[in-house]
């Protein structure tokens, strides 16, 4: 019997030596689980957990007087997003590649409902649906379905043998399929989430083995969109400043450049082993905005120092290293480009997200995978495990 994920189930009932003799077999899913990249990314995710609680715990007008508060709901929001890895894996990345469609038209109606009255701003940027007390990022969804849908359009030919790699008509389909959910996450807007998925875009190009021309084309068109969406004035005035503050630190350093001089401050006073998990004087004092989200990584260099702050960027490294292998060993175009996706977003999101702790990169309000406080972003990243597991489990068994 064949699972809904595609993978063999048969032949381990009782009789073949009980539950231990199926988690053992050779073939089992467990066996065929990548666990380094599994508690990886669990490390992160404990450890975010704690940043977050430290963070948070003496936050009054945010916690309601309760320091747990954000510490429940951070460990909620990881046991959600474990629950949709392991539902992704069941399922298997080539049942979704089915439900693209669907899923397509899901993000599409979100993200559209988010220039309604429905939608919400929050920390600046108008990019969330609150229902009933719920609030949803649908931008963090549209970077699964892009990696879906356009792994599905460039990959299809190849995989069933008419092509080598995809034709230019392919390649453009498969870009306007990307266009419209970007365009409309533009429009709130949020450029964070766009850079991302313009990455993402590219590294799923690069992976198709599309030709080169795309890539250069794309670069080109980049640099003179910028240019344009800076000219036509798209962008809010609080987005403007932030690049105004990047190009100039000493820039109003009270205002516009005040998170980034905290940022810098919280992370610079850490040492090598840091202040001590809850013993930050810049966390304790709350003197960095949005730690819980966008500046976490500050909690980490200030309390746990340049130590507990690499260590979160060797947990990283280990994810993306076990990305690339999957990437690598997976015998289907469409594998190898889903998990291309997730390596680009992964490694662009976090780059950004520690760089612009520490001034290196524009403040973009993008949070750290796996160890940011917020539920859609948890769960977009555990459900993008969830895939490379997929891949990895469904490969073919060597002899």
């Amino acid at each position: 019997m064949t699972g809904a994920g595609g993978f063999s189930v048969s032949g381990y009932g009782p009789e073949r030596g009980g539950l231990w003799s199926r988690l053992s077999a050779r073939d089992s899913v467990a066996r065929r689980l990548d666990w380094p990249l599994m508690f990886s990314a669990l490390a992160l995710s404990v450890i975010g957990a704690l940043l977050v609680w430290s963070a948070t715990r003496g936050r009054t007008e945010l916690n309601d007087g309760d320091p747990y508060s954000f510490l429940i709901k951070h460990s909620l929001n990881i046991g959600i997003g474990f629950a949709l890895m392991v539902a992704t894996v069941w399922l298997g990345h080539r049942t979704l590649r089915g439900a693209v469609p669907v899923l397509y038209g899901l993000s599409v109606v979100l993200v559209l409902l988010v220039l309604t009255p429905l939608g919400a701003t929050i920390n600046g940027a108008h990019a969330w649906l609150v229902i009933g007390g719920l609030s949803l990022q649908p931008s963090e969804f549209v970077k699964i379905t892009i990696i879906l849908g356009m792994a599905m359009m460039l990959a299809a030919r190849v995989d069933a043998g008419d092509q080598l790699h995809p034709d230019h008509r392919t390649v453009a389909k498969s870009l306007a399929f990307a266009v419209l959910p970007m365009a409309i996450v533009m429009m709130m807007p949020d450029l964070g989430s766009v850079m991302v998925m313009v990455v993402i875009v590219l590294g799923v190009l690069l992976a198709s083995g599309a030709s080169n021309r795309w890539i250069l084309g794309l670069l080109g068109a980049g640099a003179a969109g910028a240019v344009l969406v800076a000219a036509l004035g798209v962008l809010d005035e609080y987005q403007i400043n932030r690049f105004a503050a990047f190009a100039n630190p000493e820039l109003d350093p009270a205002g516009v450049g005040y998170n980034t001089n905290q940022a810098r401050i919280a992370i610079g006073s850490g040492g090598l082993y840091g202040a001590g998990l809850f013993n930050g004087h810049q966390t304790t004092g709350q003197f960095v905005p949005e730690q819980q989200t966008d500046f976490i990584f500050t909690v980490a260099g200030e309390e746990l120092g340049f130590v507990g702050a690499g260590l979160i960027l060797v947990l990283l490294g280990v994810v993306l290293w076990r990305a690339c292998r999957i990437a690598r060993e997976t015998t289907e175009l469409y594998g190898t480009i889903v998990a291309a996706g997730i390596i680009a977003w992964f490694a662009f999101q976090a780059f950004e997200n520690i760089g612009m702790a520490m001034g290196i990169m524009p403040v973009a309000g993008l949070p750290l995978p796996f160890v940011s406080y917020g539920g859609t972003s948890m769960f977009a990243v555990w459900i993008a495990v969830g895939l490379l597991q997929s891949i990895r489990v469904q490969k073919p068994i060597s002899a």
